[in-house]
């Protein structure tokens, strides 16, 4: 039973990857297509850690670390990538 939840996680994380891709070709703002791309690459990475984690649990407070660092990295990643995507209008200089 672990080891088919664990796969489905696994699976769950792969379709979020897939399903945050089909935004970029869309003739939304980069903003817009950043923001998804986050988000969706986020939610997938945690699923595919969170169903590794169920396949080796000895691992647990290495997996769970990982599953920390992607929250935080990709939270920022994205704020930054978001703020370098803005035209200058902003720009005071």
């Amino acid at each position: 039973m672990i080891g088919i939840l664990s796969y489905s996680c696994i699976v769950v994380g792969i379709i979020f990857w897939f399903w945050g891709t089909f935004p970029l070709i869309g003739n939304r703002s980069v903003v817009f297509k950043l923001h998804s791309l986050s988000v969706a690459d986020t939610l997938g990475s945690i699923a595919i850690v969170v169903g590794l984690l169920l396949k080796i649990p000895n691992e647990w407070s290495l997996l769970l670390l990982a599953i920390i660092t992607l929250a935080i990295w990709n939270t920022v990643l994205g704020y930054v990538l978001a703020y370098c995507s803005i035209d200058g209008e902003n720009d005071d200089r």
